[in-house]
């Protein structure tokens, strides 16, 4: 075993005989949503908090969720517009539990690393700037001046700005993004990675040179007149749930909904509706009318075999006028289906061609089609190809830029979309350059930066001194854990702007800061008045939040606020307008950025504006050509040897990327634990395994192994030769050197592993 393996600093690897292990649920929603809504809230908050809570999430005059980027309905909205996971998310958030001086003079930084994140977690809001000095053993008190002067001087000392990595979270609001991205890029340096880079970066990528944008082509308004809807390597019942109410609408209409997954979620069976009588008493509606369970990283052959069967079973239904209006290459692409064969496709896609050739006739009769997708397919090697097909397959059909037709990636964060919009991009175009450069008179840098991946390397190899992160928890959400972790600690200085504590605050650099900042339950008081912040949903669509409810602490500044302390003793810039005024940096965003004119007046109107989209609005595509283009890809070969599995690293219901909710995972009928593997039965027995048998997972790349420790085998209905897991306890499996070809996303979805039987060490010997 290499140095990759799991350092017990890292998280406890200590298997839980409490787990429990049910049938998986039949449906999604209904009572028992409301009722484990409800409680986690309540415990956390309070009756009267969670009542204020819930009926200002994702209300026009309220605050947006922290959770999905799912849009927000058009006109009237109910008054309980969210979800379960939604509530829970804002439970996390204006808990009352609080993590003081106190608590951190107790608890010495080793210590708290030996907890799991779940633990971590529910200590509570963090309430006021805390700092590790070099060799220092617990987090100490600091002034928000002495905080700002320890980076200041770190990032003044450095032989070059790019030995800085300035990293950025989904949650982040559209000001604080572009004020930080402004910060970074006088600072002098494009090194701006993000959470985009480890799951939707795939979809720009492939987007982009195929159809000339990097976002989805549909709004809400398009779910309302599809006829069919495919839904590919995505759970929406426990990643975005509101997603649902959506689906059932449609496929009470007759919309036909197909679900292209290894695992069968309870979410896209059937749905209960939570605030419908036939919701809470009733069977509720049923949602996908065809499931086909394909193997880990089948999609390209799947998606092809489907085109195949289209082409040569249904050529009159194939939109040859805008093929010929509107796109290149379609004779390479038919000319690549003919030749590929049958067995080739159903030997990767693990379907038969029957149902192959079944769903292909569903599609071909389609009118207005919607692709759905999320990291199912963005977290291969292959991953872009695999967004190419799909865009292949919209375009056979000529379903882009008509109504209820088009590509959506849906967005696993609040406000990642607008992040990248704002310019959080280690690539930045150099349109965006210019109009930023003019706006603020200087010359930004114009070599691109490092992505997440690069940034580990960068840091690992001593080439990066000083990382900051705006949000997220960095260590838990990337791959190799093991790995970024060393990478971490050759830092000088680790800075976390977090509401939280979290496992980054305690793999750290020589000396670290911990920066508590608000969140967006609460009201944002500078010196101008209470400000209003800005998101952009999945859609394109941007809206205000405003938070209500007080803040955790005096202490906590806004991430603007924050942002521009940091530039103050750095670059000793003066932003306190833009502090005092948050219209002050959107009139700026309107200047630099296209679409966002007059931002100030029409983000205050009800549901905010949409942004212009030439691909949706007008079939105009900005490739090369000018024309959206059909691409030719080869169906992945995957080498496994004998007693090897395919993983991927999922979600429980009872998380949101990598805030643990708490130890249940319902719809899949698991509770009171994490560290389980999903495996077919037949593969369980080939191995000489039983269920519940305790494993080490292996995983192997190049040479290298890597080890998590104690999982408890859980025999459930998954395509043979595949396996499923929870991250982040099994992201110490995903290798840094695995990424996808073209966008970079480390491969959590491609991990190659074999099992090993576990010494187990139980939670009681822990």
């Amino acid at each position: 075993m290499s140095d990759h393996g799991n350092p017990s600093f890292l998280s406890p690897e200590v298997l839980d005989p409490a787990v429990r292990v049910g049938r998986p649920s039949e449906s999604s929603g209904g009572l028992p949503a409301v009722t484990v809504a409800l409680t986690m809230a309540i415990k956390q908050m309070g009756v009267s908090r969670t009542v204020s809570s819930l009926l200002d999430l994702n209300q026009e005059a309220g605050y947006d969720c922290p959770g999905c980027a799912w849009p927000d309905p058009d006109g009237e909205r109910s008054r309980f517009e969210f979800c379960e996971n939604g509530a829970k998310a804002v439970a996390e958030e204006a808990t009352r539990e609080r993590v003081t001086r106190a608590f951190f003079a107790e608890h010495a930084v080793a210590e708290l690393a030996e907890q799991s994140d779940y633990w971590l977690g529910k200590r509570g809001r963090l309430t006021e700037p805390m700092y590790l000095p070099k060799g220092a053993t617990h987090y100490e008190p600091i002034s928000w001046d002495a905080a700002f002067d320890v980076i200041g001087r770190e990032l003044r000392a450095l032989g070059s700005p790019n030995e800085a990595v300035f990293y950025t979270s989904g949650r982040t609001s559209n000001e604080a993004a572009f004020l930080y991205q402004l910060f970074v890029r006088q600072f002098g340096t494009n090194n701006l990675p993000d959470c985009s880079n480890m799951c939707h970066e795939s979809s720009g990528v492939g987007m982009l040179e195929t159809l000339g944008t990097g976002k989805g082509t549909v709004s809400l308004a398009d779910f309302e007149v599809a006829d069919c809807i495919l839904v590919i390597g995505q759970n929406p019942g426990t990643n975005h749930p509101r997603m649902l109410s959506t689906l059932q609408r449609a496929a009470r209409r007759g919309c036909r909904i197909v679900s292209i997954n290894p695992l069968e979620e309870s979410g896209l069976k059937r749905f209960k509706h939570p605030q419908e009588v036939s919701g809470v008493l009733g069977a509720g509606t049923a949602l996908a009318t065809d499931f086909l369970p394909v193997r880990i990283n089948g999609d390209v052959a799947l998606l092809k075999g489907i085109q195949k069967a289209i082409i040569e079973s249904h050529p009159a239904c194939i939109d040859h006028a805008f093929i010929r209006d509107y796109t290149d290459g379609f004779d390479a692409y038919c000319n690549d289906l003919a030749a590929e064969s049958w067995d080739a496709i159903t030997e990767s896609a693990g379907i038969e061609e029957a149902r192959i050739r079944a769903l292909a006739a569903v599609i071909a009769s389609s009118k207005a089609m919607i692709c759905c997708w999320a990291m199912g397919v963005t977290q291969h090697e292959n991953a872009v190809a695999n967004i190419k097909e799909i865009v292949n397959l919209l375009l056979l059909g000529g379903h882009v830029g008509r109504p209820g037709a088009g590509a959506c990636p849906v967005r696993g964060h609040s406000n990642v979309q607008g992040d990248r919009t704002m310019g959080i991009w280690e690539r930045p175009t150099q349109q965006f350059l210019s109009r930023l450069g003019t706006e603020f008179d200087f010359v930004p840098p114009a070599e691109h930066g490092f992505d997440v991946v690069h940034a580990i390397e960068a840091m690992h190899e001593q080439r990066a001194h000083v990382f900051v992160a705006l949000g997220g928890n960095f260590l838990s959400a990337t791959p190799d854990t093991a790995y970024t972790a060393q990478a971490l600690r050759q830092c000088r200085l680790t800075v976390q702007v977090s509401t939280k504590l979290n496992r980054s605050h305690l793999i750290t650099g020589e000396h670290a800061l911990i920066l508590p900042c608000l969140g967006r339950t609460e009201r944002d008081l500078q010196q101008g008045g209470a400000q209003v912040i800005t998101v952009e949903d999945s859609m394109g669509i941007v809206h205000g939040s405003h938070g209500h409810l007080a803040p955790a602490s005096d202490h906590l500044r806004s991430e603007p606020a924050i942002v521009a302390g940091i530039a103050q003793t750095t670059l000793g810039v003066d932003w306190s307008g833009f502090v005092a005024d948050y219209d002050t940096i959107r009139d700026r965003i309107a200047r630099v950025i296209p679409g966002f004119d007059n931002m100030n007046a029409r983000v205050r109107e009800p549901g905010g504006f949409a942004l212009p989209h030439a691909v949706r609005d007008r079939r105009e595509f900005a490739t090369a050509s000018g024309r959206a283009q059909f691409t030719v890809h080869a169906i992945p070969r995957v080498e496994i040897a004998p007693g090897q599995l395919v993983m991927m690293t999922i979600r429980s219901h009872d998380q949101f990327n990598t805030t643990i909710y708490g130890l249940d995972d319902r719809y899949r009928g698991i509770s009171n634990g994490r560290r389980v593997v999903l495996l077919n039965a037949d593969d369980i027995a080939a191995q000489g395994f039983a269920d519940g048998d305790a494993v080490d997972l292996v995983s192997h790349f190049r040479g290298v192994q890597r080890c998590a420790r104690n999982f408890r085998i859980v025999t459930y209905a998954i395509p043979r030769g595949c396996a499923a897991t929870y991250f982040p306890e099994t992201n110490v499996l995903v290798p840094i050197d695995s990424v996808a070809a073209g966008s970079r996303t480390p491969t959590s979805k491609s991990v190659i592993i074999s099992l090993a039987r576990a010494a187990t060490r139980s939670t009681a010997d822990a």
